[in-house]
């Protein structure tokens, strides 16, 4: 239903806004016996002529409750066209046996399109996102009395009022002072330090630098050739002891690899040292080689 009460968008703020409030507020208001009739057709037929008419007959409301978000810095049309999904979606669900009329049914769901509209575009970092925080971000601003920081009475004043903690005043005042930065920094600034602050220099990772991953992997190659012919050049139980005690998965303990060859842990570890020494030589000796 909602692809077919499109059909009002031949009205659409964004053409002509002037025209289109102009437009709006000619067409007729219904009486409560015209509503109700045209309500009843909807409901139990589906008529979709009714819900045309419905709809064009309430598109005033929505301009008047749009112009009381202006204060968001958002283009009216977008608000009233976010607006008028709500007012759609306030039809659709309309009961004509409920025995209200549809403009109390409908502000709601106007408001409540409105409110997500705003909270989605307002900031690029959502300001508003647990349920005490949708309700102080339409209502701080009208709450506070005067230009500057909030003192501790006004804050408890405000928590009082919303019904909200004193706190959540705090950092919801916090973040409406706050200022959008520009993701990549101001283009007109002089002072690169200043433009070294930018959140997109931030995301910079060195590590994903083509040049810098393959000279690790030619460190690590050369690393690993260096070990294997330094490890080639032990005998075969120092190369087993090493293997064991830091090549392997499991890493075998000194008093294990005592018990295999039929010596003392001390000496075990005595040989284990005695194999990096000359481990840690030869690859040193390679590497000058190299």
């Amino acid at each position: 239903m909602n692809k077919q009460l499109q059909v009002v968008d031949v009205l659409s703020p964004g053409r002509d806004l002037s025209a289109y409030i102009q437009t709006v507020n000619s067409i007729p208001l219904l009486t409560v016996e015209e509503e109700k009739h045209l309500a009843e057709r909807l409901h139990e037929h589906s008529d979709l002529e009714a819900a045309r008419q419905l709809v064009l007959s309430h598109l005033r409301f929505v301009v008047h409750i749009a112009k009381s978000y202006n204060g968001y810095g958002l283009q009216q049309a977008d608000l009233i066209q976010e607006g008028n999904v709500g007012l759609m979606k306030a039809v659709k669900r309309f009961d004509p046996t409920m025995g209200v009329r549809l403009v109390s049914f409908a502000v709601h769901w106007i408001k409540a399109e409105i409110h997500e509209f705003v909270l989605r575009n307002w900031r690029i970092v959502k300001v508003a996102t647990t349920k005490a925080q949708r309700k102080l971000f339409f209502n701080l601003r009208s709450a506070k009395k005067r230009l500057n920081w909030l003192n501790g009475a006004e804050v408890d004043a405000i928590a009082e009022d919303l019904n909200v903690k004193p706190e959540v005043v705090r950092e919801m005042e916090g973040r409406l002072s706050s200022n959008d930065a520009a993701f990549d920094g101001d283009p007109s600034a002089d002072d690169d330090d200043h433009a070294a602050w930018a959140p997109a220099h931030f995301l910079d990772d060195a590590s994903q630098d083509p040049a810098l991953q393959l000279e690790e992997e030619d460190w690590e190659s050369d690393s690993s050739s260096r070990l294997q012919h330094a490890m080639s050049e032990l005998d075969e139980r120092s190369r087993d002891i090493l293997q064991q005690r830091w090549l392997a998965e499991n890493k075998a303990t000194l008093h294990e690899l005592a018990d295999v060859y039929g010596v003392s842990a001390e000496r075990i570890r005595q040989l284990e040292k005695n194999a990096m020494k000359k481990v840690r030589k030869a690859m040193e000796a390679d590497m000058v080689v190299a």
